[in-house]
């Protein structure tokens, strides 16, 4: 893929970006900054969070007034998200941007990306809705209102190729991310933790109703943990999107100290010898620091019901859906109890063959993922779009 410098002194123009979810902030940032890099008279709006709006994009909504979890759970916001989207449509077809990037978030994208292709928008699609996992038939949608689309996970590029879709794989954007900041001796010392002892790291999600929901659940784990490791320690790396006083509160409630750490998330969790972890993004960001991991998820029973009917995966956690077995446990639904999360982490502090077949497993699995510099070269990409659409005026 040829880079392409835009030359200083040209017509500014302007991009619309639309990250419904905390994940998509992060990677929707790292794509401005590259696109800026690459014509720096660009400018920007859109749907996101505080990383975004760092990176000097004007938001009209942000993104965590718009997270849902799962299928019956959106109902609760639906005349919130409609009222943004009702106002982003005006946008498009009055102000007609010269570019709308989305980034995953489908079913609200989607439907944005026909507006801005029938208002003469170019549309740039960055991180694929999940289509491989269920409702494959919005790829004819896609091919209909998508003029590009960089996809970061290593088996979606034939997907896309096997349905008659061009999709250019560009590397996972965490390769760039993901990084420990001190030495593992530092880190212990500045969070006050102890190399003897083992290290638990609980990551319960970026939404408040999932840590609400699993929280617990790592915590009455946790009760197990101490039985057969008194001297265990327990962290939990805060996501940013959460509210510590919620979590203290829960906290609270549970016997087994917890230490919570805001901001060093890779530091923390980098120390870990094994960790708790909600589905979700954090599955690969632990994978990538190679932590061993128990992976948990619980959602409403209702669409835990429609979800077995229209998803056929034999994974839910990107861990093993990219290396493509059961390379750490899953436990979802009924079995996500804390007996079920203690037995499985035990396993993995007392068995030193099987923790050495999971971080083989990582290692492997990291190796998939590409090469870094996904975001410079979706960067590229999106410009391409932008000149295409330019030229063919």
């Amino acid at each position: 893929m040829s880079s392409m410098i835009v030359p200083k002194g040209k017509p500014r123009r302007s991009v619309f970006i639309v990250a419904g979810e905390a994940s998509g902030d992060l990677h929707g940032a790292n794509l401005v900054r590259e696109m800026k890099k690459l014509d720096p008279a660009l400018t920007f709006s859109g749907v996101g969070g505080k990383r975004l709006e760092a990176e000097g994009v004007h938001l009209v909504a942000r993104s965590a007034d718009m997270a849902v979890v799962g299928i019956t759970e959106v109902f609760t916001k639906i005349r919130f998200i409609l009222g943004i989207f009702s106002r982003i449509r005006k946008m498009l077809r009055e102000e007609k941007p010269d570019l709308l990037v989305l980034i995953d978030y489908p079913d609200f994208n989607l439907r944005l990306a026909a507006v801005a292709k029938s208002s003469g928008v170019p549309v740039f699609y960055y991180i694929s809705p999940q289509v491989w996992a269920w409702r494959k038939g919005r790829v004819k949608q896609i091919r209909r209102v998508v003029d590009r689309m960089a996809v970061i996970l290593p088996f979606e590029k034939a997907f896309y190729a096997e349905r008659d879709f061009h999709a250019d794989f560009v590397g996972h954007p965490l390769l760039d991310v993901v990084k420990r900041s001190r030495s593992r001796e530092q880190a212990l010392n500045d969070f006050g933790l102890l190399e003897k002892h083992p290290i638990v790291a609980l990551l319960p999600g970026s939404r408040e109703k999932e840590v609400k929901s699993l929280l617990p659940v790592m915590l009455g784990a946790s009760v197990l943990l101490k039985e057969k490791y008194p001297d265990a320690q327990f962290i939990l790396p805060l996501a940013e999107t959460v509210d510590a006083h919620m979590v203290e509160q829960i906290l609270q409630a549970s016997p087994p100290p917890v230490k919570i750490i805001s901001g060093q998330t890779y530091d923390a969790v980098g120390l870990a010898d094994v960790a708790l972890v909600t589905s979700g993004t954090a599955t690969l960001e632990t994978a990538l620091l190679e932590i061993p991991m128990v992976i948990v998820y619980r959602i409403s029973a209702l669409t835990a019901a429609i979800g077995k009917r229209l998803i056929r995966l034999a994974h839910i956690g990107l861990v093993n859906i990219i290396a493509g077995k059961t390379l750490v446990p899953e436990l979802i639904q009924e079995d996500a109890t804390a007996v079920r999360l203690a037995r499985e982490a035990l396993k993995i502090l007392a068995d030193s063959d099987l923790r050495q077949a999971i971080l083989a497993g990582l290692t492997e699995m990291r190796h998939r993922l590409g090469e870094p510099g996904a975001s410079q070269r979706a960067a590229q990409v999106a410009l391409q779009v932008m000149e295409k659409h330019r030229f063919n005026r």
